[in-house]
This record gives structure tokens, C-alpha cells and sequence, in this order.
């Protein structure tokens, strides 16, 4: 007979595992509970049984077989669903992570494994001293962008120790939410007027403390670019289906590091996942300003993004210029007075992209009248057999269309067409040293998109226009505030184009020893000699050789936001009904279906005309309902549906961002809109 105590007991043995380094203490522990017990008494248990004097409190169960933690200390092992056959571990949340940053160097530091990454990239950035960290995401890179690296490191190994910015002292985040303090409108900010970085009391404002002066400077300032060489060796994207690897690896939001695979000392990369660049703040933003800078700059280094030869040199200018002013910066004249700070904080607005839906700064701004406008331009028509069709027109635009006449004279009758250029899209079509400025115009029609070409005949014909057609694509008319700053922005670039050879320029000292190959792809460097090179880079150099170290900047990420391929983050997908695949670029205001072999644009669909998108789970499909009754759906073959589906939701969210409301973040809404129901 069993008695009536051992009938009723209900203990049963479970194997835990102790991640500790002590010597000569087990690393597994047999302890006898029941279902009833719960997280946090198991964890005391273990504890009492270990009797190893040491602080636990960053301590908690990891649950091999399920990949998850065992976070809820309240909850009682039978609601955990742990039976004797679990595999716990008892292990540290915070563990050592290195991270690649834009700027390739390499910073390690301790990272919570256990928070969703949402939270990690928060409590990253605010050791780095990053504002804005809703903007940023870790990135696992994917196979096929390391197989060229792998080949290379066969005799070499990871780098050197010196080439990592050890921040190991204080763990980064402890489970608190980030300092609302950070994104205070009241703070007083102190800057090193040499490089623009903060100095010691704004490190101590955004920190823990933990991060030195010289660490700042290191991420706040660029350094010289790497040789043609070591470019070489790097990943270079060369079609369509090369740049979806690139953006394969982002790691999801809603889920911790540890349940993701991500391992102890392994390395990711940090990087800006949405280009919504908001509240850029020269006073405050010197390392995150810097690593927008590296990043664009890498982009345009490793051909990510396209441009054009003349693009391509003032980028080249802007960056010697950098380099060269940087060898200088101990020198009075490179310092960066507080007028000069506040010239180029007047200037952003020109840098800041703002999504549709999201707020206007001053709806009072906005004139009740719409302007129009009125001019003859000529327009193009590709035709068959590679034969172009060039006549001049009358051309009206107003509100989001363009219509066009014979003549001024019978622009009171039936326009000969009129072109709604909403949800188009607007390519430039540049080149100053050739007197030529084009604006491509692909507009959505039932069958795929209409091309039309219109030339200007000047620079600011093209800026007029060309700003009017940016907007009225996002379904804005010129009435917007943001018109003028669109047409200054559009004239500002133009005006870096329009170079001319200066005869000091060859001369001049600081541009001895400039290597061209270092500020150019591989594609120009194959194409022109080094002195062709030099040559040209030094003629671009003449438009920037007066600017500061943070505005070169700003004008180098300005340059970058002007590209047509600003923005887009592709990937291979199939769509319903579809027989071949196709590329999708995801951008922060519209969505792009791409033909994959050509590489031209088939259909856009904006997020403002969006009612609403659910994921079909089960067989991984992204459907999307847009105004008018059309919808899409798709499969996502180049990474996992949940990428594009966060991508989607990520951007709305971030739409909703406000300079009134700053302080805080919604974190909740940000994983409602992402987070989806596996």
C-alpha cells in the first residue's frame, strides 16, 4: 500500500545547467520540485544549492528546446509548461556582443540577450551616444555577402584587438527604460568646437558614464578611407538579386537576441535600417551625423546605390575635402563656431525626410490659393526602333497634374493631355556640364508605367518643376510648405554639380598626396587614370572647400537623400498569380515592383493611399490593400516574409513621430504595427 503523503507528493527531478566559471563547483544541479513551484523560487533554490558567493540578480532561465526565456518569475512551472524533460540554463541576460558600425569599426560592449532587439538597439545607441534609435536595427550578415571575405581570412584571422573599441565596462540597459531625459527639449549641450562631438558633461547627459571622450571622437569624426585594395575585398553588390542579399539578415524586432541564434562574442552589424532621418541636430548629433555620413558614404563606395560619373565626383570632392580638413583640425581655422552650428541646423529642413500622414510643421504656412505653374518645356517620347520624339509644349501645372497645349495661346481649351502624377515616380535626369536638365516621369497605368520625359531649360526651370512633381507624386501640391525647401534643396545640389578647373587647384598643398582611388568605386577607378581623376575630384572640390567639417557632412548625406534610388531596401518575391519573380523595393513611402532582369519599375503603390496589410502566416504571404479596390500579395523568397512586414509597419510607425512629442517613444505601438501573430 502507498501511503496517503507519498500518493499525494507530486516531486519530480530537474536537471538544471549552471553557466558559471568557477572551478570545482558542477555545472549541472539535480533538484527535486513540483509543478507548483514557481520561476523565482526555482532560481533561489538553485542558488542556495550552488553556495557560490556572487551577484545572481542578471541571472535567469533559458529554456534550450523552446528558445525562450523563462522571464515571468511569478509564473509557476506547470504554466511555463517545464516537465522533466526540460533543458534550462541557468545563464547571465547581459552578454558581450561585437557590433560593426557604419563607419566599420568595431565596438564590443555587453548587450541584454534576453530584451526583444527593439529595446537592445535602444539601450545600444544611448551608450553610443545615438539619438533617434527607433531608426536603427542589427543586421546579421547572410552567406553569400561573406564568401569573397572568407577566401581572404583563410591566414588571417578576426582583427586585431586594437581595431575594437572595448566598451565592456557597464552592461548596456538593466531591464529600465531608456532615460526620457535623452530626448528632452530643455538640455544645454556642450560641443567640442573643433570637431563638432560632445564634450565631457553632454558624454556624462547621454550615458552611463562609461564613455570616454576619446571613444566619442573615434565615432563622432571619420578617418581616413581604406586602400583600393582592401575595397576590392569587399562585398559589391552587381544586380538586383545581389542587393536583396544585402537586406536579408535583419534581425526581428520582437524577439530577443538569444532566440534569434545570436550567440555569445559573435559579431552584427549596426545599422540605419529606415532612411527617416528625423530631428538631426548638429548640437546633439555629432556620432549619429557621422555614422549616417559613413554609411551613406560606404553605400556609394561598394555601389549599393547608383549615380551618375558627375554624382560620383562630388561625393569624391566632398569626402578629400573631409579627409583633408580632418589632418587639419588642430588648426584654428577649421573650428566650428556657434553661428556656423546654427547656419546649418536653418539648413535642415532641407535634409530631413518626412513621410505623408505625418504632421506639417505649420499648417498656417500653407496658402489657401494654389499656385501654378506655367511654361514651355519640351517633351520626349521614347519611341520604337531607339528614335525619340522632341517638341516643345505649353505646359500648366497645377494641383498634382500637368497638362500640356500647342501653344500659350490655346492653354483655354482641351489640354492636348493631362498627366495625374500622383503615386508616380520622379527620376532627375542631370547632367550641368552638358547644359542638360531632364525629369523622367513614370507614370502608373493599367498595364505598368507610362514614361514621359520633360527638359527644362535651365537650373531653375528644372528646380520649379522638378520639386513640383517630387510632391505632387506624394500627392502634395505646391500650396505645401515644403515646396520652397524642395526647390532650394533641388538648386543646392545642382549648384555643387556646376564646377569649373580652378588654375591653383593642382597646387594647392593639401591635395599632394590625395589617392582618387580611395573616394571613388572600383567601377571609376577601372574607367580614368589616377590624374584624370585627381583632376576632376579637385574641379568638384572647388563648390565645398568653404564649407565646415559638419556641414561637408550634411551636404555629403543631402547629395545621397537626392539620389533615385535613395531608400530602397530590396528583395526578391513572387507575386499571387505571378509566373516569374520579381524584385520589391520597399522604401520609407512607397512600395516598388521591379522587373528583375531589366531593372525598370513596373507598378509603385504608396503608403498613403494604404488601408491596411495582414500576413498570412501559415504560407508566409504579405497582402496589402490599397484605395480603389486594388490589392497584392506576395511571397518573400530572398529573406523571411516578417522582414517586409516590420519594413511596412516600421515606417508608419515612425511616420507618426512628432518634434512636440519627442520625449518619448510608443514602444507598444511600434510592436502592434511590427510585431504580426506567429
Amino acid at each position: 500500500m502507498v501511503s496517503s503523503a507519498e500518493y499525494g507528493s507530486h516531486t519530480w527531478e530537474l536537471l538544471l545547467t549552471v553557466d558559471h566559471q568557477h572551478e570545482g563547483v558542477p555545472k549541472e544541479i539535480k533538484l527535486p520540485v513540483t509543478g507548483d513551484l514557481h520561476v523565482g523560487g526555482l532560481m533561489l533554490k538553485l542558488v542556495e544549492e550552488i553556495k557560490i558567493a556572487q551577484d545572481w540578480s542578471d541571472y535567469a532561465f533559458w529554456w534550450e528546446q523552446k528558445k525562450c526565456w523563462l522571464l515571468k518569475t511569478h509564473w509557476t512551472l506547470d504554466k511555463c509548461g517545464v516537465q522533466a524533460d526540460a533543458k534550462l540554463i541557468f545563464t547571465a541576460q547581459h552578454k558581450m556582443l561585437r557590433l560593426r558600425l557604419p563607419n566599420m569599426k568595431t565596438v564590443r560592449l555587453k548587450v541584454s540577450f534576453s530584451s526583444m532587439v527593439f529595446r537592445a538597439v535602444s539601450d545600444i545607441c544611448k551608450k553610443l551616444n545615438i539619438r533617434r534609435a527607433e531608426e536603427l536595427s542589427l543586421l546579421k550578415q547572410s552567406e553569400g555577402t561573406l564568401k569573397k571575405k572568407k577566401k581572404k581570412d583563410k591566414n588571417s584571422k578576426e582583427p586585431a584587438t586594437e581595431d575594437i573599441l572595448n566598451l565592456c565596462n557597464s552592461p548596456v540597459g538593466s531591464g529600465s527604460p531608456a532615460n526620457p531625459g535623452l530626448y528632452s527639449k530643455t538640455m544645454t549641450p556642450l560641443y567640442d568646437p573643433v570637431s563638432g562631438s560632445p564634450a565631457s558633461s553632454t558624454i556624462t547627459w547621454f550615458s552611463d558614464g562609461s564613455m570616454n571622450e576619446q571613444n566619442c571622437s573615434i565615432l563622432a569624426l571619420s578617418h581616413p578611407t581604406c586602400s583600393p585594395e582592401v575595397l576590392a575585398e569587399m562585398y559589391q553588390p552587381r544586380t538586383l538579386a545581389d542587393k536583396a542579399k544585402l537586406n536579408a539578415g535583419w534581425l526581428d524586432s520582437s524577439r530577443s537576441l538569444m532566440e534569434q541564434g545570436v550567440l555569445e562574442e559573435d559579431q552584427l552589424l549596426l545599422r540605419f535600417k529606415y532612411y527617416t532621418f528625423f530631428d538631426l541636430n548638429p548640437k546633439y548629433d555629432a556620432v549619429r551625423i557621422n555614422q549616417i555620413y559613413e554609411q551613406a558614404r560606404w553605400a556609394i563606395m561598394l555601389e549599393e546605390i547608383d549615380c551618375t560619373e558627375e554624382e560620383m565626383l562630388i561625393f569624391a570632392a566632398l569626402q578629400a575635402y573631409h579627409v583633408s580638413k580632418l589632418s587639419l583640425s588642430s588648426e584654428t581655422q577649421d573650428s566650428i563656431c556657434e553661428s556656423e552650428v546654427d547656419e546649418v541646423e536653418a539648413a535642415l529642413s532641407n535634409l530631413e525626410v518626412t513621410l505623408e500622414g505625418g504632421s506639417k510643421s505649420n499648417i498656417l504656412e500653407d496658402i489657401t490659393d494654389i499656385p501654378k505653374l506655367a511654361d514651355n518645356l519640351k517633351l520626349v517620347r521614347p519611341k520604337k526602333l531607339a528614335l525619340k520624339a522632341i517638341k516643345t509644349y505649353w505646359f500648366v501645372f497645377r494641383d498634382t497634374s500637368i497638362s500640356y497645349f500647342k501653344n500659350k495661346e490655346s492653354a483655354q481649351g482641351e489640354p492636348i493631355e493631362k498627366l495625374n502624377l500622383k503615386g508616380c515616380e520622379v527620376v532627375p535626369d542631370v547632367n550641368v556640364a552638358a547644359k542638360k536638365f531632364g525629369i523622367k516621369l513614370l507614370i502608373p497605368v493599367a498595364d505598368g508605367m507610362n514614361e514621359v520625359y520633360l527638359r527644362c531649360d535651365n537650373e531653375d526651370q528644372y528646380a520649379r518643376w522638378m520639386a513640383a512633381c517630387v510632391l505632387a507624386s506624394k500627392g502634395r501640391t505646391m500650396a505645401d510648405s515644403s515646396y520652397q525647401p524642395e526647390v532650394q534643396k533641388i538648386l543646392s545640389f545642382l549648384q555643387m554639380k556646376n564646377w569649373t578647373m580652378c588654375s591653383q587647384a593642382a597646387s594647392e598643398p593639401e591635395n599632394v598626396d590625395m589617392k582618387p582611388e580611395c573616394f571613388v568605386s572600383p567601377r571609376y577607378t577601372k574607367k580614368f587614370k589616377s590624374k584624370q581623376l585627381t583632376a576632376r575630384i579637385l574641379e568638384a572640390h572647388q563648390n565645398v572647400s568653404q564649407m565646415s567639417l559638419v556641414e561637408a557632412k550634411l551636404r555629403f548625406i543631402q547629395a545621397w537623400q537626392s539620389l533615385p534610388e535613395f531608400g530602397l531596401s530590396y528583395y526578391i518575391v513572387r507575386f499571387k498569380g505571378s509566373k516569374k519573380d520579381d524584385v520589391l523595393g520597399v522604401s520609407y513611402n512607397r512600395l516598388i515592383r521591379i522587373d528583375m532582369a531589366t531593372g525598370d519599375p513596373i507598378t509603385t503603390w504608396r503608403f498613403s493611399n494604404m488601408k491596411q496589410w495582414n500576413v498570412n502566416w501559415e504560407i508566409r504571404q504579405v497582402a496589402i490593400e490599397f484605395d480603389q479596390n486594388v490589392s497584392i500579395a506576395f511571397t518573400c523568397l530572398s529573406a523571411d516574409c516578417k522582414i517586409i512586414h516590420e519594413y511596412i509597419g516600421g515606417y508608419i510607425f515612425l511616420s507618426t513621430r512628432s518634434k512636440d512629442h519627442n520625449e518619448t517613444l510608443d514602444e507598444e505601438l511600434f510592436h502592434k504595427l511590427t510585431g504580426g501573430q506567429e
